[in-house]
């Protein structure tokens, strides 16, 4: 790995950091499914402030709302679908650590976000300790051997990192290249949506399984869910580590339950893991985002968490309301708004902001980028926030 010093004499000292990641990029490309053992650049830009995401998400004063998107990283991008079409399998391109940066860095190099989150999968860390699954490009996740007995969850070993070198060396590089021009983001899935997998033995559309053990083998989803929490507070802890600014935390099957059960069956989950990570990393923002979450927003607050992601089906000065000034929000412009064309891109931008307020505010998707999504109107949007200063207009 090249010294500080010498990737800004590689690069130059006016950070054309573009010039220089696409041609370490083409170096760093694997070939035949291996990363390449070459060295890369650093490109160490510092700035005088943490970054703007950072600053917003603590509720610090910013001068606009910062954005970044979820699933900024994907395939409505010509670029990921090239490197998709190179290399198909999704497990290859999540856990090669070359690939990992170079699609994580595609929106950057593309319109330069605020945050720039790491291309993997929330089932990423499973593997490490003693669940393996696979990803079917039609059927998607697949676990052959779901847990459904207790004494199959006192055989699941402590998460060993070390498994998982990948996603340390990505955000790294990530945290090298990018310095803190824009926020770099990690992420996890919440013991509950893991856990959905695990119990499920992959995706599902009505979770049968996991809500009937809820009353047929209570014992058994609790010790489930109380040993994916402290290994995914590890597994957070790991990513801050290794550069991550911030992180976010997907509960994206909370919203299934009904406010009760996730009382009971998600919310203590995440405390518990929010409490460890907040034990070491006091200051490290962390955002909790669950899909359909409208009738859960007070409780989500109560978990903790610095920022409260806001899906695109509530009204942003409705959830001000409801969770106060004392909490961060992002969100939360529907997706299919992208689909519309500027005007529509615009006020849609326009009323999201004004309704989060000056402070406390990440402007994002309430959902992620979809398919087919013109990359133009993904521009357009990023573009509309850089433009979006508090004493001014867009």
């Amino acid at each position: 790995m090249a010294s500080a010093a010498s990737s800004t004499s590689a690069c130059g000292t006016s950070f054309r950091l573009e010039r220089c990641l696409v041609q370490k990029q083409a170096q760093r490309r694997p070939t035949g499914g291996r990363a390449a053992k070459t060295s890369s650049v650093i490109v160490h830009a510092v700035a005088e402030q943490e970054p703007l995401l950072v600053r917003a998400a603590r509720g610090e004063v910013v001068e606009r709302p910062p954005c970044w998107m979820m699933r900024q990283a994907g395939r409505y991008q010509k670029a990921f679908r090239d490197v998709a079409d190179l290399y198909p399998s999704f497990r290859q391109r999540s856990e090669t650590t070359d690939l990992i940066v170079e699609i994580s860095l595609q929106p950057w190099l593309s319109f330069k976000p605020d945050g720039v989150i790491l291309f993997s999968d929330i089932l990423t860390p499973l593997p490490a300790f003693g669940v393996p699954f696979e990803i079917d490009n039609i059927k998607g996740p697949i676990l052959e051997s779901p847990i459904r007995d207790l004494e199959e969850v006192k055989r699941l070993t402590p998460i060993d990192v070390e498994k998982l070198p990948f996603v340390g060396e990505s955000l790294k590089t990530l945290r090298q290249d990018i310095g803190n021009q824009a926020a770099v983001l990690g992420f996890v899935g919440a013991p509950w949506t893991l856990a959905t997998y695990v119990v499920e033995g992959g995706s599902s559309s009505y979770y049968k399984t996991i809500k009937a053990m809820m009353y047929t083998n209570p014992e058994m989803l609790e010790a489930l869910l109380s040993f994916l929490a402290d290994q995914i507070a590890v597994y957070i802890k790991y990513q801050i580590e290794s550069g991550a600014h911030a992180i976010q935390i997907f509960d994206s099957w909370g919203g299934q339950l009904p406010p009760k059960d996730w009382d009971k069956w998600s919310k203590p989950y995440i405390q518990r893991m929010i409490e460890a990570v907040k034990k070491d990393y006091p200051d490290v923002p962390l955002t909790l985002y669950a899909n359909g979450s409208g009738g859960l927003l007070e409780r989500m607050k109560d978990t903790g968490a610095d920022v409260i992601g806001l899906d695109w089906t509530l009204d942003v000065a409705d959830a001000r309301e409801r969770l106060g000034s004392d909490v961060a929000v992002q969100g939360n412009v529907d997706p299919v708004l992208l689909f519309a064309g500027k005007d529509a891109i615009t006020a849609g931008v326009k009323d999201c902001i004004a309704k989060a307020g000056r402070q406390g505010h990440i402007l994002n998707l309430g959902h992620g980028v979809m398919v087919g999504t013109p990359e133009e109107s993904v521009a357009h949007m990023f573009e509309l926030s850089k433009n979006s200063f508090y004493n001014g207009s867009i």
